[in-house]
């Protein structure tokens, strides 16, 4: 019990960033980590979801002491963690936590989908992580002590075909997370990765991915799990028991089987699953 106190206790005072805190995952993760007593500096590209989520934590901050912040950024632009960076801790803001929460997602025939939105993906998932990361990360190791939230999915445990490029962006995030985790542990440095599965977001409506919604979970169950496993020290955590177990299933089970039953399962029904050369010799 006290042990339980002493965790839920451990971020109290402490300044945390997250990233695509205006819905989904990142705002149930900000509420959260308020709910354990920490200050949030709230970013993402929509002004009014992150003044509404600033003000709703703010009424409760009244009473707690949390302070809230916001920062307008798209984590499309190159630029934009150097900017977040310079807003927080460039100005003397200590940050200790930084939540890598934001993400892109695109359902659809790689052939078909333009060429933009595929490396939005990268640049968001992969580039904006690791900028995020080189800028705070540093700053965590000299004062031995710090807490790196990674958010991946159970996409990274097999290819996803139509969600092909956002399937690879979170192998590349789990990996990165886990093995800078491995670096910086002896430093005092906590880095975790979260997987969880389908989860109610926007996420479905944005990357018009409704044929992967089934069975999707809370995202204020989701981010508890990954808090909890943050202070832990865990360095992956996959909610929920299902997709552990379907994690644990591939390791057995052919990649060419997989992506074989996936893509007959999610293939968009516009696109027949023809390529532009079976279409082009009708």
């Amino acid at each position: 019990m006290i042990a339980a106190m002493t965790n839920r206790n451990q971020f109290r005072g402490k300044w945390a960033l997250v990233t695509g805190a205006s819905s989904g995952i990142g705002a149930a993760l900000a509420r959260e980590l308020a709910s354990r007593g920490a200050n949030l500096v709230l970013t993402a590209r929509r002004r009014g979801r992150l003044e509404a989520l600033a003000s709703e934590l703010g009424a409760q901050g009244a009473k707690t002491g949390v302070d809230t912040r916001i920062l307008v950024a798209d984590l499309n632009d190159p630029a934009a963690p150097r900017q977040i960076f310079d807003a927080t801790e460039g100005a003397g803001l200590t940050v200790d936590i930084v939540i890598n929460n934001a993400g892109l997602g695109q359902y659809g025939a790689f052939y078909a989908s333009p060429a933009e939105q595929e490396l939005n993906q990268v640049r968001v998932n992969c580039e904006a992580v690791v900028r995020l990361s080189r800028l705070f990360v540093p700053r965590m190791v000299e004062r031995r002590r710090g807490w790196v939230l990674i958010l991946a999915s159970t996409a990274s445990f097999q290819p996803v075909p139509y969600l092909t490029t956002y399937a690879a962006t979170k192998v590349f995030d789990r990996f990165f997370a886990l093995g800078l985790a491995a670096e910086v542990a002896r430093f005092g440095v906590k880095v975790t990765v979260l997987c969880p599965g389908p989860t109610e977001s926007e996420f479905f409506e944005i990357a018009h991915a409704s044929a992967f919604k089934r069975r999707v979970q809370e995202t204020a169950i989701v981010a508890r799990r990954g808090v909890d496993a943050l202070i832990r020290g865990r360095r992956i955590v996959i909610p929920p028991a299902s997709g552990r177990f379907n994690a644990f299933l591939v390791r057995f089970v052919p990649v060419g089987l997989i992506t074989h039953f996936v893509e007959r399962v999610a293939r968009p029904r516009e696109a027949g699953a023809k390529g532009p050369k079976e279409q082009g010799n009708k």
